[in-house]
């Protein structure tokens, strides 16, 4: 018998993005392990070496389908970052002595609300709502605050 793989961690470092509109209709997924849990797109890095920007990238166009560098889409980096205690349950998934994780908090404005395609194994369902209402919805307080900064840090709105 061989040796069992060695087991791939996840990195304590991840990004947060906020998809919202000029007008500031905000979508949100809702988790798929834990209903009722509605969050912004978020995803750990690959390697500890991967940009921010482009875990950002990477992790919107896996739960969501939607493509970050499109000419009608703009990817902006907050200059903001999260650090918090990762919940208990998850804590297997890091390895061993591993209790919290940077977050980087990025913005990603598309024209209108959009239908996404959710990858199903981590997301069951969207709703895009005005920003004041989707901070009210999300369970994590870290992406309800980061909600909360959109009309100063990324959005646009209409005059």
């Amino acid at each position: 018998m061989g040796a069992e793989p060695a087991r791939a961690f996840k990195v304590p470092q991840s990004v947060l993005v906020v998809i919202h509109t000029p007008a500031l209709e905000v979508l949100l997924i809702e988790r798929a392990d834990a209903p009722g849990f509605w969050q912004s797109v978020t995803g750990s890095k690959d390697t500890l070496d991967e940009p921010f920007e482009r875990t950002a990238a990477r992790e919107v166009q896996e739960e969501t389908g939607l493509v970050a560098g499109a000419s009608d889409h703009a990817l902006r980096d907050w200059g903001l970052e999260n650090v918090y205690e990762i919940y208990p349950q998850w804590r297997h998934r890091y390895a061993p002595g591993v209790t919290h994780n940077t977050e980087r908090v990025f913005g990603l404005c598309v024209p209108r609300p959009v239908p996404v395609r959710l990858e199903p194994r981590e997301h069951r369902d969207q709703v895009w709502l005005p920003w004041r209402d989707a901070v009210e919805r999300c369970f994590s307080p870290s992406n309800a605050e980061a909600i909360a900064w959109l009309p100063r840090l990324g959005g646009m709105p209409r005059q």
